[in-house]
């Protein structure tokens, strides 16, 4: 138990730390969270919250092993889709492997992996965990879409990821989510 407050109580400071960082730097604030490294974060440290106070009243029950699954899954999403994808295609590895954007893409990410392998994942899950694993990958996949693609020009969305550039969106949402599937796969098998 006491690693596990080590290991959450870490993750919850550094997301916190860096979305105070965000908060100070953007202009407006709300850009901040268009990026699925945030959201991804911040529903990762809200896990890391439930799991801190499950430990702390005696347990964990099977909802915040399903929250920190999800959290979990999410950033070894945005980890790998930086490593794998962003960085290498961008070939700017500084702009997204130094200061808070190395802690969001992988410091973060390594905690969650970690501490929910080794001492979260306390009972066997369903597979239906993963589909809970998915569905934040899902759920911004569809709103990132509807903003960029639908909504109308003075409140679209920029396209920071590129994907619609390329002309092949809904080869990019198929390949995202089943790239979370099989995350969501990993993570519930090991």
């Amino acid at each position: 138990m006491i690693p596990s407050l080590i290991l959450n109580g870490a993750n919850i400071a550094l997301v916190t730390g860096c979305l105070i960082w965000g908060i100070r730097v953007s202009n407006p604030t709300s850009t901040l969270f268009r990026y699925f490294t945030m959201l991804s974060n911040l529903l990762s440290a809200a896990a890391s919250v439930a799991v801190v106070i499950a430990w702390l009243c005696g347990g964990l029950p099977v909802w915040v092993q399903l929250l920190k699954f999800a959290g979990t899954a999410a950033v070894t999403v945005t980890m790998l889709t930086v490593l794998l994808l962003l960085a290498p295609l961008s070939h700017e590895w500084k702009d997204f492997l130094s200061g808070a954007q190395l802690l969001m893409h992988l410091i973060c990410p390594l905690l969650a992996i970690v501490s929910f392998l080794v001492f979260e994942k306390t009972r066997p899950m369903t597979a239906w965990a993963i589909a809970v694993g998915v569905a934040p990958v899902v759920l911004y996949g569809v709103l990132y879409w509807y903003k960029v693609i639908f909504v109308p020009e003075p409140r679209r969305w920029p396209d920071i990821y590129s994907f619609t550039r390329i002309g092949k969106w809904p080869l990019v949402c198929l390949g995202m989510f089943s790239s979370a599937a099989l995350i969501s796969l990993a993570l519930y098998l090991i």
